[in-house]
């Protein structure tokens, strides 16, 4: 089966042979080239890799191969794909600085998924155990089935250090792309809240935001 990105490789090798200046950004960021390079040429490349051959000022060649993780999984994802990594590359390398992000957006289908879980927890946890509304019929039956409270302690206790962890992560996006005070702390806390969904969402807009700047540069 052929490759969607090789077989149209010879184009993208002539667009790229117009920006050096990627190429030796990748180079150096991905391809891990530590000595000066005068210039980069892209030889090849597919849908899991791209192979760079640089000339060092002392006038060497030295092969990188940079790896495209995850694959592209066809021939329209290239182009954004490079562009994000060429941000990253750039902003790696104090070329750029890391775009500012200024406002506090959530993913709302997300978001709503994780509250309803959580509610769906609390509502397992927390229902008066001498009740007999039919309201609580199935916090009843599924506190039965599980054993008790233990099960419930444990999933706090590890939705408690996930939701930490996270929102560690949460807080070094934040603090990079100098959100703000109340911006920053409105992240850090949805994510203590609803987990994943909002770090997601926050490192798609900040990948949106290097697309954006780049474009502009170019």
């Amino acid at each position: 089966m052929s490759d969607p990105v090789a077989d149209k490789s010879g184009f993208l090798r002539i667009y790229m042979s117009s920006h050096p200046d990627t190429l030796v950004a990748y180079a150096k960021w991905y391809g891990k080239v530590t000595e000066p390079i005068a210039s980069a040429e892209m030889t090849a490349i597919d849908s899991r890799s791209m192979t760079l051959t640089c000339t060092m000022k002392n006038g060497a060649k030295k092969v990188a191969t940079v790896p495209l993780e995850p694959p592209l999984s066809g021939y329209e994802e290239v182009k954004p794909r490079l562009l994000q990594m060429k941000a990253k590359a750039q902003e790696g390398l104090g070329m750029i600085k890391a775009p500012q992000l200024s406002t506090f957006k959530l993913n709302t289908a997300g978001t709503m998924k994780a509250g309803a879980a959580i509610a769906v927890l609390c509502y397992l946890t927390f229902f008066p155990r001498g009740s007999t509304s039919p309201f609580f019929s199935p916090a009843r039956i599924s506190h039965t089935l599980i054993g008790g409270d233990f099960p419930l302690q444990v999933a706090w206790i590890a939705l408690g250090v996930i939701h930490s962890l996270e929102s560690l992560y949460t807080y070094s996006l934040c603090r990079r792309h100098r959100t703000g005070l109340l911006v920053g702390t409105g992240y850090v806390l949805s994510t203590f809240v609803f987990g994943f969904s909002v770090w997601v969402e926050l490192r798609r807009r900040i990948q949106q935001m290097r697309i954006d700047s780049v474009m502009k540069v170019e």
